[in-house]
């Protein structure tokens, strides 16, 4: 389906064409109006148009002006221009500023529907193309490398997966078979003078390194490789023909080999690297542990010094082999799953939090992420926390009133209830808001412009929104609750007024009697003044 906005200065022409025409024969879903090319460049910002149907004489900016700054700032949408006009020039000019069809006024309904509908079939071709199998996957083939990395750089912040949609992602993604597999995690920290490149150069030299790595490593081993946060560049290495990933000849194997690298870097970049290679472990179970530990030993052991090379495996970090809150961490963060109101994902990360909680250390510190994680969620939604979760505040004010995880995770739970029960009733309330806001716009401005556009600028949101709020509020869309308030009250004037029927037309935002009538006549079997007279006093 489409959606159509039709443009002309000439209102009833606009209100006519918008009405009456049996637009969902050719393929419309949604139709907009506009009665100045001004206009519709607003409701272009605004929505989302395939067909604009314009008039090509127009005060201020014509017709022809319109579809040229269409075609420029909306590649996709098409533009069918109308004219009473039958010059030549005027179809080729129409052309030139790429309109797709030109029809001469007055114009026939057929003629109209023939048009959208070869227009609508010329949209349908064109993103049919975009969307095909196979210039998708020459897409992922082109970009493969880079959303490999960004895959990685997912699962060394913890970004959890399952089992069978991360198989898939591999598969997807190409990457070799690293899964429920052996491991080694190399990180290389680019040292003088690389960290004074600019972004393009430094981008260059991270490639280069990837290059280098690759014809160093294979075919013996694959690699999987990407840069991390900090900057850095990790590689994952899986040794094809390894037997026992804790042999001293396998360090001694990954140490030669990133010897080697970092001597390709110095000989052909003309820069010094430092490079740690961590444990083993097992993929993906280990992977954001290893990569954890192996940051602690660049930070620990190394510091600054530059153009260095560590095993981890051999070097102490003085951390304690206790286990680390890594649900506490993983993305998306805690408070990320509140402000997108994921509360069932929220619930679930904080049993995984209790479940790992082995210290009274470890149980300050899931406190502190927990009690932060409410009070940024309250802060941005511009609200005091103890506001939103009432007496339940006092225990955060104590400081740590938990003596053992099952405490804290009763406590995070009745916290996460009173914060989703609040956005529910926030929800409902603003929801209730809107509605009301709409049909005392509609009520008050029926002599005037009340199409969705026109009452999406007056509450400041997008018309999609609106209307899909309003019938999911009300169960009718907004057209027809304008249709049906026009209509009650052109009854309540036509019975207790003696208004003429142009006057209640007018009063009705008809801009000609002859539209109301036709409109009232479809609704009631009857004409306005039939109407006045059968059941007038």
């Amino acid at each position: 389906m489409a959606s159509l906005l039709i443009v002309d200065d000439e209102r009833h022409i606009t209100d006519r064409l918008a009405g009456f025409v049996p637009w969902d024969q050719c393929g419309v879903s949604a139709v907009y109006k506009a009665y100045s090319a001004e206009e519709a460049l607003d409701v272009m910002e605004s929505c989302s148009v395939d067909i604009v149907l314009t008039d090509i004489r127009m005060p201020g900016m014509s017709g022809l002006e319109l579809s040229e700054q269409i075609r420029r700032r909306w590649r996709k949408t098409k533009c069918i221009l109308l004219s009473g006009h039958a010059e030549f020039e005027y179809a080729k000019e129409a052309i030139r500023h790429g309109a797709v069809s030109y029809l001469l006024k007055p114009v026939k309904d057929e003629e109209l529907l023939e048009a959208v509908g070869q227009v609508r079939k010329e949209l349908e071709e064109e993103w049919r193309a975009i969307v095909s199998q196979e210039r998708i996957a020459q897409t992922v083939r082109e970009n493969l490398p880079q959303m490999r990395g960004n895959l990685l750089g997912e699962l060394l912040l913890g970004k959890r997966y399952g089992a069978s949609e991360l198989r898939d992602k591999l598969a997807m993604l190409s990457v070799p078979g690293f899964y429920e597999q052996p491991f080694a995690l190399m990180l290389v920290r680019l040292d003088q003078p690389f960290h004074t490149y600019d972004p393009q150069s430094l981008a260059l030299v991270e490639y280069a390194v990837g290059n280098i790595a690759e014809e160093l490593f294979l075919p013996d081993y694959e690699l999987w490789h990407g840069k991390d946060v900090h900057g850095y560049l990790v590689f994952l290495i899986r040794d094809i023909f390894l037997d026992n990933p804790q042999s001293s000849s396998y360090r001694a194997a990954l140490e030669s080999k990133a010897g080697q690298l970092k001597e390709a870097i110095r000989s052909y970049l003309r820069g010094a690297v430092t490079i740690l290679i961590s444990r083993p472990g097992c993929f993906p179970d280990d992977l954001q542990y290893t990569y954890t530990r192996t940051l602690s030993a660049l930070r620990r052991r190394i510091g600054d010094v530059p153009d260095l090379i560590l095993t981890v495996a051999d070097a102490s970090t003085g951390e304690e082999e206790s286990g680390t809150l890594s649900s506490l961490y993983e993305l998306p963060s805690l408070v990320h799953l509140l402000e997108a109101g994921h509360w069932l994902q929220a619930r679930d990360r904080l049993s995984r939090i209790a479940a790992e909680l082995q210290t009274e250390g470890h149980l300050l510190e899931a406190y502190f992420a927990i009690a932060s994680a409410a009070s940024s969620y309250a802060h941005k939604n511009g609200k005091q926390l103890v506001d939103l979760i009432g007496p339940g505040h006092e225990k955060l004010a104590l400081g740590m009133p938990f003596r053992n995880a099952q405490q804290l995770l009763d406590w995070s739970l009745e916290l996460l209830d009173k914060l989703s029960s609040e956005v529910e009733t926030d929800k409902r309330d603003s929801r209730s808001k809107l509605i009301a806001d709409v049909q005392q716009f509609v009520e008050q401005h029926l002599d005037e412009d009340v199409s969705l556009t026109a009452i999406a600028r007056h509450v400041y949101l997008h018309p999609v929104y609106i209307s899909k709020i309003y019938k999911l509020e009300t169960g009718e869309n907004i057209s027809d609750y304008v249709y049906r308030v026009r209509m009650e009250k052109a009854v309540r004037l036509l019975l207790d007024t003696t208004d003429k029927i142009y006057e209640i037309a007018a009063c009705l935002g008809y801009q000609r009697a002859h539209s109301f009538i036709h409109v009232f006549k479809k609704h009631t079997g009857l004409t306005p003044q039939e109407y006045r007279d059968q059941y007038g006093l």
